[in-house]
């Protein structure tokens, strides 16, 4: 048993059980770094610092933040402005509308971007990316931004007005301050998907940092030049968390009253109600109608639409289990990992419990050729197997999991355990026994989180999947590669489907129960609320 110090009734000990996974994973988390390193040594420091300072690295720099910039100032306007309009208006069917703007959020980048070039090939380039991109990620600021809308104290609004400011000036002055880190929170998440997305840009004929490595790997076969330019982008990853970290430290909020959101006043639309629901139902019908549209379209007349019933099947079980699979693994390393970091101090828990947030913000095209690279020269079994393809999971999902429980285990009495041990009952009985079943909520909020977004995922799964294995993600790239739009459409609207009807059970649970939640700030403790609370808006 560890020792006891008297400070905050802390171990200072760590136990082997622990200690032993946590250091594993942080050695994972480190291996983008290290195969950077050993590109670049191979390379030699000449060919290495050429192959960064060239004029194709300006250009694909140039490229990427147009895009970075231009879908998350789109974004968040749309965002807010959805958000206002649903929170904050008298608009009609509010809590169906709120549905409708979130559903977006079930439909993968590349199957909305297929959707648009089937029926518009022309539609390809910088317009075309950030039609399609901004129609995919703005919920990302409306989901943060309606929640923060629901916790506001009305009293600040109430003393705005008593002062002589009307609704304009109450709301630049008093309300937009409020909304701030929830809106610079989801811009910047915008801003990290924006850097790890692939397949639509693919689609869209779009380059940018991550079809460029992809091309490199793949096309021309050129490893070190695609690990300079994943440094490029590695570099770019850590610009976006520091201006993050930056937004977190100066962000402010007032402490609602209980119950207090019912107070809020509804602001009449009066004549702009019409075009106000003529705006959202046209965002709504070219984000999600076109791409559900489009699908259906050609599953039924598309000359390449032969279902073929056991592949379908196949992709769905194979996307079922590793779903699965690497949500449980997700589980397995987050809940050491998080025990360490709320129930021990020390570097080595900052450092284990920040390490996965870092890795979490690089493109699955990174983590997939870190691990192709070690396995190769270093671990040759475990490549293209079912192993390796569910620990890049865990390396880019982590956060998810790890968020969600290190919430569920803050609100856990330390005391309940020390009483537990004190009655003869060891670490482990202890953890069974007492606090799994009270974090239970948070691992499955974690579980279901990281479950959704590996069926999802496509790069890393392209490149570390078992030979003759695919899921639904890579049966659509496959067929839509080939201009097989009809073929690709079971396989779409299965994988929409599946992550659809979570997506819009958990958001309407959000919308009902939003209104008794107070706003947080935008910290890490935020994230680790919001992932329990309200996964949806992940």
């Amino acid at each position: 048993m560890c020792r006891q110090v008297a400070h905050k009734k802390r171990t200072t000990a760590i136990p082997l059980g622990l200690l032993l996974p946590v250091t594993l994973l942080v050695l994972l988390t480190g291996l983008p770094l290290l195969y950077i390193a050993l590109r670049a040594h191979e390379a030699g420091l000449e060919h290495a610092l050429g192959l960064v300072f060239r004029s194709r690295v300006y250009d694909l720099l140039l490229n990427t933040l147009k895009l970075v910039m231009v879908v998350t100032l789109l974004s968040s306007l749309i965002g807010v402005t959805t958000a206002w309009l649903v929170e904050r208006t008298d608009l009609p069917r509010r809590k169906l509308w709120n549905a409708l703007l979130t559903l977006p959020f079930a439909v993968p980048a590349f199957i909305s971007s297929y959707s648009w070039i089937s029926i518009f090939p022309g539609l390809e380039g910088f317009g075309g990316a950030i039609l399609v991109l901004t129609l995919c990620n703005y919920p990302l600021v409306h989901l943060p931004v309606a929640a923060a809308l629901r916790g506001m104290d009305p009293a600040l609004e109430e003393t705005s007005r008593s002062l002589g400011f009307n609704r304009t000036q109450t709301f630049f002055k008093v309300i937009f301050p409020q909304l701030r880190p929830s809106l610079f929170g989801g811009a910047v998440l915008i801003a990290l998907h924006m850097l790890a997305e692939f397949g639509a840009l693919s689609f869209l004929n779009y380059e940018t940092f991550t079809t460029a490595i992809f091309d490199q790997y793949y096309v021309a076969f050129d490893g070190a030049s695609a690990a300079m330019l994943t440094l490029v982008l590695l570099l770019l990853c850590l610009g976006l968390l520091a201006l993050e970290l930056l937004i977190r430290g100066k962000a402010k909020y007032a402490i609602s009253r209980k119950g207090s959101p019912g107070m809020l006043e509804n602001i009449a639309l009066g004549r702009s109600k019409p075009l106000a629901i003529a705006g959202l139902l046209v965002l709504t019908v070219l984000a999600a109608g076109v791409p559900l549209g489009i699908i259906g379209y050609w599953l039924f007349t598309g000359t390449s639409s032969v279902v073929h019933v056991h592949d379908v099947f196949t992709a769905l079980t194979t996307t079922l289990s590793f779903g699965l699979g690497g949500a449980v693994l997700a589980i397995v390393f987050a809940l050491p990992l998080v025990f360490l970091a709320v129930r021990y101090q020390g570097k080595l828990a900052t450092l284990a419990e920040r390490l996965p947030y870092f890795i979490h913000s690089l493109p699955g095209l990174v983590i997939g050729l870190t691990l192709v690279f070690f396995a190769i020269r270093y671990a040759y079994p475990f490549y293209q197997t079912t192993l390796l393809l569910l620990i890049s999971y865990t390396m880019l999902y982590l956060p998810l999991a790890q968020s969600s429980i290190r919430a569920a285990l803050m609100q856990v009495s330390q005391q309940l355990e020390e009483m537990a041990r004190s009655l003869g009952k060891g670490s482990f009985s202890v953890f069974v026994r007492i606090t799994l079943p009270l974090i239970a909520p948070g691992v499955g909020a974690g579980l279901a989180l990281v479950f959704l977004q590996i069926m999802k995922e496509l790069t890393a799964t392209l490149l570390l999947r078992p030979t003759g294995v695919d899921t639904l993600a890579t049966k659509v790239w496959e067929h839509t590669a080939n201009a097989e739009f009809g073929a690709s459409a079971p396989y779409a609207a299965l994988l929409i489907l599946v992550s659809g009807l979570p997506v819009y059970l958990l958001t309407m649970r959000s919308f009902t129960q939003g209104s008794k939640q107070p706003a947080l700030p935008l910290t890490a403790e935020k994230a680790d609320y919001e992932k329990v609370n309200h996964p949806a808006r992940v």
